[in-house]
């Protein structure tokens, strides 16, 4: 975190907010009122020095007193620097969940001072409930950003749109920068960075810092009928109140980044309650009295196809991270094949399809990289996905990526021009692109894989992600240089059986890695509770019919793959079964990938009944009730 706060300075240098303001009369901070009650000012006497993770609450002991203590933030322009004495101190919300009655005054208050849309909300309250008549109990809880001592949002922003300011510990996020990848909606345990797919761009609380420059409380904690919200330095019990917990029933485990909010719960709630929104997930009482998050079986365990759920706003993702995979597998198997001495695989060179192969993967890898562009909700900002190298495994990924695209299109080029020029030098110039590609290439695929070992989405959070990626680079890969490579061979009369040997026997590797990987993966869910178990649910009821059959084609594929790498059929009538089999492959791993974006359950808070509950959005959709923009549901436009 001490680095994050250092690189605060250089993002506001960035922002340009360290320049002398261009307006000589500047807006004020934020208009105060006369009137304002004691309830919404600030006022935290007594500061601790570290939170109860050993961190320190003076942000500017971290940086070793590197920032100014009095730098202006230029809100509105405005060079004004707050009188706060703990200006610099990290501050958090407290909530108290005996008090919220349920009325969203704060989700309205936080939506009209940052003037966001019907389908935005950086507050929103949801809820929990258990027992039975007539004890029978609700708990309220209102979640918005937390400013976590470590921001994975942050971390996981490669256009480094987040920072972490010394200034009362805010991680605040430049709409402006984001180019709308929406990742950091998916690392965030708490659901705070919202992606509006009308404006293509990711906003989120800010934790009022205009407010607090004149010493008041966030608008949320000043709406609040009930007295549930409050603010202040962090560690600092509220006046009136006994507990600064990190937990409540429903909150996701706070060790995942640290956040800055503490909690009172008084009264007891049954040792079991549920969700009231669609996931499938309730919270059990643990013998320490904190509740963890298990299997709610709301569907029972009807097995569907559920074909049309399939697709999702990801379906570009699925196109991409296969296809990527698939083009440098077929490079590599091209490329080290003739270097590890396989006779096979040598005489891919000696191919009419040698270069058509080569082209096509430049084409296909040209063509999955422009997707993923147009995936962004800004896509001509592309090029800023590279400006979090130091923490983004996105950025890392699409780094790898481009370097491998580079070095394929630069082998691809030096073996073309040799082809009419016969000089050594090529020769040396194409093995070096060709190494280049092949480390970028192995580079970019193991970050691919990071991107989603992600702890708010635990059914992602397992190394069969790894086996899969990889695997897929063998059998998808392998299928694809056999369709180019084979289909020369036969046509032109050549003896391709080593060929098939040798291909099927790497796609078996790869079909074998994604299996094993699978196996362990759902024996893994089977025996945990949470999230992951509960997507793990899903695929097995509402999806069960379709993941028996993945299972079973790639069992299948398996299966076949060895009997080809053995027998090494040839004739039309045995290759057609082959192109049969590749094409159950290549479905059956289309599936999968499909399953993988579509199952997965984040670790967030309980959505209402209504807002932000998954369900909720469908079923707008499907009667037209999203047509309605105050409704609140917009179509999947990212």
């Amino acid at each position: 975190m001490i680095d994050l706060l250092t690189k605060a300075r250089d993002r506001l240098d960035q922002m340009g907010v360290d320049a002398a303001p261009k307006n000589t009369e500047a807006r004020p901070i934020f208009p105060t009122r006369e009137e304002e009650r004691p309830y919404a000012k600030l006022n935290d006497p007594v500061v601790s020095d570290e939170n109860r993770y050993g961190v320190k609450i003076d942000l500017l002991d971290l940086t070793n007193n590197e920032l100014p203590a009095e730098r202006p933030m230029y809100i509105n322009d405005n060079p004004t620097v707050g009188d706060n004495p703990n200006r610099n101190k990290q501050h958090g919300f407290h909530f108290t969940a005996d008090n919220c009655i349920g009325c969203h005054a704060c989700e309205a208050a936080c939506s009209e001072k940052n003037g966001n849309p019907a389908h935005l909300a950086f507050r929103s309250v949801g809820y929990v409930e258990g027992g039975s008549y007539p004890d029978y109990k609700r708990l309220n809880i209102s979640m918005a950003c937390n400013h976590c001592d470590n921001p994975v949002c942050l971390k996981g922003c490669p256009t480094r749109a987040y920072t972490k300011h010394a200034e009362y510990g805010a991680v605040l996020q430049d709409p402006d920068t984001c180019f709308g990848c929406g990742y950091c909606t998916w690392v965030c345990p708490y659901n705070a960075p919202q992606l509006d797919p009308i404006e293509g761009q990711v906003s989120k609380c800010n934790m009022c810092v205009d407010r607090l420059e004149v010493g008041l409380k966030p608008a949320c904690v000043s709406a609040c009928l009930g007295n549930a919200l409050n603010f202040g330095v962090i560690e600092n019990t509220p006046e009136n109140r006994e507990q600064i917990k990190t937990s409540i029933p429903g909150f996701p485990d706070p060790s995942i980044t640290q956040p800055n909010i503490r909690f009172q719960q008084t009264r007891t709630m049954p040792n079991e309650v549920q969700r009231t929104d669609s996931m499938p997930v309730k919270y059990h009482k643990q013998e320490d009295g904190t509740f963890r998050s298990v299997v709610d079986e709301k569907a029972g365990r009807v097995k569907s196809w559920a074909l049309d759920k399939l697709s999702s706003r990801e379906n570009p993702l699925v196109i991409f991270t296969l296809s990527t995979q698939a083009v440098i597998g077929a490079f590599l198997m091209t490329f080290l094949g003739p270097l590890l001495g396989i006779d096979a695989l040598s005489a891919v060179k000696e191919s009419a399809a040698y270069f058509p192969m080569l082209i096509s993967l430049i084409v296909i890898q040209a063509g999955v990289l422009v997707l993923s562009t147009l995936h962004l909700g800004k896509p001509l900002r592309f090029y800023r996905g590279f400006n979090n190298l130091r923490y983004s495994p996105l950025s890392r990924e699409a780094l790898g990526i481009a370097m491998f695209f580079a070095g394929l299109a630069g082998y691809t080029f030096f073996e073309l021009l040799n082809v009419w020029l016969d000089l050594w030098i090529l020769d040396i110039a194409a093995i070096a692109a060709g190494v280049f590609a092949t480390v970028s290439a192995l580079v970019g695929l193991y970050f691919m894989h990071c991107i989603y070992r992600i702890q708010a989405r635990p059914f992602w959070n397992h190394w069969q992600v790894l086996t899969s990626f990889f695997g897929t680079m063998f059998s998808v890969g392998g299928i694809l240089l056999g369709l180019f490579v084979i289909t020369a061979m036969a046509i032109q009369g050549q003896d391709y059986s080593a060929m098939v040997s040798t291909l099927g026997g790497l796609v078996a590797v790869g079909l074998i890695a994604e299996a094993i990987g699978l196996a362990f993966h759902a024996r893994y869910l089977n025996t945990e509770n949470g999230e992951g178990a509960a997507a793990h649910y899903i695929q097995s009821t509402t999806f069960g019919k379709t993941y028996l059959l993945r299972n079973a084609l790639i069992g299948l594929g398996v299966v076949s793959s060895l009997a080809v790498a053995a027998f090494a059929p040839a004739g039309w009538f045995a290759m057609t079964l082959v192109l049969l089999a590749s094409l159950a492959v290549v479905a059956a791993l289309l599936a999968g990938r499909a399953l993988f974006y579509v199952l997965v359950i984040p670790t967030t808070m309980p959505g209402a009944f209504f807002w932000k509950n998954k369900g909720f959005e469908q079923h707008a959709r499907d009667i037209g009730l999203a047509n309605m923009p105050q409704v609140g549901v917009v179509p999947d436009l990212h």
